[in-house]
């Protein structure tokens, strides 16, 4: 069974968004990514206006059955960080309002799923997320490929989607009170359990690249 993961590397001039289908055998297609953005001279509440909405387009177009967001952290730059969270907390507001379980990552734990090293630079980490997906060249922007990036970390731990789907909200639509999982949830985990191979339900696990096949 299929997961859709919908990514988000939260911003306030630029967030980045995408989603991919994962299987459970950690075969990764691209379904669409982008950028949603904002003209730093608009006033703030109009700025975070246009990334709300801009997110809650991708999530009605794409229908996630989880979300994976980039978790904030200290930085020096105070407003870097404001903006950031700001755009975090839209992305977070999106998800909880559908239902949608959530997962936040960090730059570190995206870098070690997809390189398999947690300080790898954003060349490699782009590079690879083109290589997990397929495709002929890393996905531009940056903040795409970020996006992409944390929204294939979030596939590769199934664990933890059963985590946040227990906070979801249960009477949202489509969405059901007892487990807080969607069935296609349900069933991807199922056949991400039953498709492992010894080597892996110990723990190791290896990345290989599918035959390129482009999104929209």
């Amino acid at each position: 069974m299929t997961l859709r993961v919908l990514g988000i590397d939260p911003g306030l001039t630029r967030c980045g968004i995408g989603v991919v289908d994962v299987e459970p055998n950690r075969t990764a297609v691209l379904v669409e990514y982008g950028v949603v953005r904002t003209e730093p001279d608009l006033p703030l509440e109009l700025r975070l206006l246009g990334i709300a909405q801009g997110i809650a387009e991708y999530i009605e177009r794409t229908s996630p059955d989880a979300m994976a967001v980039e978790r904030v952290f200290a930085q020096h730059n105070v407003r870097t960080v404001m903006g950031t969270a700001q755009a975090s907390g839209l992305a977070l507001h999106a998800a909880a309002s559908r239902g949608i379980p959530v997962g936040l990552h960090t730059p570190s734990e995206v870098k070690a799923a997809v390189t398999g090293y947690g300080q790898a630079d954003k060349k490699q980490v782009q590079a690879m997320v083109a290589r997990i997906l397929g495709l002929d060249e890393p996905p531009k922007p940056a903040d795409a490929a970020d996006a992409l990036a944390l929204a294939i970390c979030h596939a590769w731990r199934p664990s933890s989607i059963s985590t946040t789907a227990a906070a979801a909200v249960s009477t949202a639509p489509g969405r059901p009170a007892a487990s807080g999982l969607t069935p296609a949830q349900l069933a991807w985990q199922r056949a991400e359990r039953s498709s492992k191979s010894p080597t892996q339900r110990a723990g190791v696990h290896g990345v290989s690249a599918p035959r390129p096949r482009l999104g929209s």
